[in-house]
């Protein structure tokens, strides 16, 4: 299902297909376009691919520019906001699925800025509101208690997606008792307290992060990979993700680049709760560190929240397939339209639950 103007238009594999080469090469000639479909598919007559042409003309999901031949198409669907078939996409292994080999522009915050409907803004809104109204009924020990409870969930699922092995309860115990749990390695133990840590510094010192920095980001990393082996500041080699044919920038000047466009297109977004998101997608995007990536873009995405009134998550009730899914599918393909939809379902969950 991908989205086309104002409405949802189901499209065949073929024209999705379609749709995809136009995006990939940014502007297709049709000799370019029948060749790609019939090397994939079994039905591809030229007359075949001008008619699918035609509906996503109709649709208003391409346009056409040029005469004679000289035309070619472009699409008008902007990445960021594209929809797909998690199911369908996924049947296909990592190395069969086309990935979109151009870098993604941070510099550039027009369509950033767009990514949310009104509707969607208006509901965030409304749930920050209820979040902010309750926070101030609290009394500090009841603060103090919603912390802890925010800080050991929070820390527990952060940590499980990235394959951490302790469960909630053995979380719980190792926060408030210092115990380590029977058969887990002592890794495991630091990669959760470690998040405790970042994760009551950002609390403390919420006002630091209203804006974002190359440095503070670095800090962060620096919190959630202490004692891990994890080498401090940016990589300077390659490295690989796995289930994705996608590969990040590979030298240390195209990385810094990349974190200070990102950190300067989070500092102009008018609404924070964009910024967090795009932060905790971004961040992970470029993996400017040689580990710890995905960790610290979720707590830089917290600490945006908190910087600006709004309740941070704990991802407890996220399915972590699906997130991965959507973290790939960004990867892969520049949409954000799954990650967006777990995002806030995630606000969702952490307003009713927290604080």
């Amino acid at each position: 299902m991908i989205q086309l103007s104002k409405n949802m238009i189901q499209l065949t594999n073929r024209q999705k297909f379609i749709l995809q080469v136009i995006e990939r090469l940014g502007k297709a000639a049709t000799k370019e376009i029948v060749k790609g479909v019939s090397d994939n598919f079994d039905q591809s007559s030229r007359i075949t691919v001008i008619r699918d042409l035609n509906i996503l003309l109709k649709s208003r999901s391409i346009r056409k520019i040029g005469n004679g031949r000289n035309v070619a198409y472009e699409a008008l669907i902007p990445k960021l906001q594209r929809s797909f078939d998690l199911i369908e996409y996924f049947k296909k292994e990592p190395d069969k699925r086309e990935v979109n080999i151009k870098k993604l522009d941070f510099k550039s915050k027009i369509d950033f800025e767009n990514l949310f409907s009104k509707k969607e803004l208006l509901h965030i809104k409304n749930l920050t509101e209820i979040h902010s109204k309750r926070f101030k009924s609290y009394n500090r020990e009841q603060i103090k208690k919603e912390l802890e409870r925010i800080t050991i969930e929070f820390s527990w699922r952060s940590s499980h997606i990235e394959g951490n092995t302790y469960t909630l309860l053995d979380t719980e115990r190792l926060m408030k008792s210092s115990q380590e749990a029977k058969g887990k390695t002592h890794e495991e133990a630091v990669m959760i307290l470690n998040h405790k840590t970042a994760l009551y510094y950002i609390w403390d010192k919420p006002k630091y992060f209203k804006t974002v920095s190359l440095k503070k980001i670095e800090e962060l990393h620096d919190m959630i990979s202490k004692g891990l082996k994890i080498p401090k500041g940016l990589r300077r080699r390659p490295v690989g993700i796995i289930g994705t044919a996608y590969k990040p920038y590979d030298n240390i000047y195209q990385i810094r680049e990349a974190v200070e466009a990102l950190c300067g297109l989070l500092n102009n977004l008018k609404n924070p709760f964009i910024s967090s998101m795009i932060a905790v997608a971004a961040l992970s995007y470029i993996q400017p560190f040689e580990d710890g990536n995905k960790r610290t873009s979720r707590m830089l995405g917290n600490a945006i929240l908190l910087a600006n009134g709004y309740c941070p998550l704990s991802y407890r009730s996220v399915d972590e397939i699906e997130y991965k899914k959507a973290i790939i599918l960004f990867y892969e393909q520049h949409s954000l339209t799954a990650f967006k939809k777990l995002f806030i379902e995630q606000y969702e969950f952490a307003v009713k639950n927290y604080f």
